[in-house]
């Protein structure tokens, strides 16, 4: 937390400056640190590699509130609800229109997932 004042911390899937249409198979994860309706900080984490259960422990480390990916397995899914992380799917575009979608509470999906892989 950045002097107490963070209210919300998100992570994003991205590969370059888009979101990742796969939670797991990005290159990395946007760490954004928001405030007062205003993005206090950025930092890039990059996937440490695919393995189940290993990214959602990893982000609720991080202390994610939310995680925003084009798409995520059930078992990511679940594991992030058990830790008491929501999860945004269906989501697509650069990073920097998500996030200011997502402070001003305009982000929107379409409601699909293209991530239909069984996780174990």
């Amino acid at each position: 937390m950045i002097g107490g004042r963070v209210s919300m911390r998100i992570a994003l899937a991205r590969n370059g400056q888009q979101l990742a249409e796969h939670f797991g198979r990005c290159e990395g994860y946007e760490i954004v640190d928001i405030a007062d309706s205003e993005v206090m900080e950025r930092q890039f984490v990059p996937n440490p590699g695919h393995e189940p259960g290993r990214l959602p422990r990893m982000l609720a480390e991080l202390q994610a509130g939310c995680v925003i990916a084009g798409g995520m397995g059930p078992r990511a899914q679940e594991l992030f609800t058990e830790a008491g992380i929501e999860t945004i799917t269906g989501v697509s575009g650069s990073l920097n229109e998500i996030i200011e979608a997502f402070v001003w509470g305009k982000l929107t999906t379409d409601g699909g997932n293209p991530c239909h892989h069984i996780e174990s």
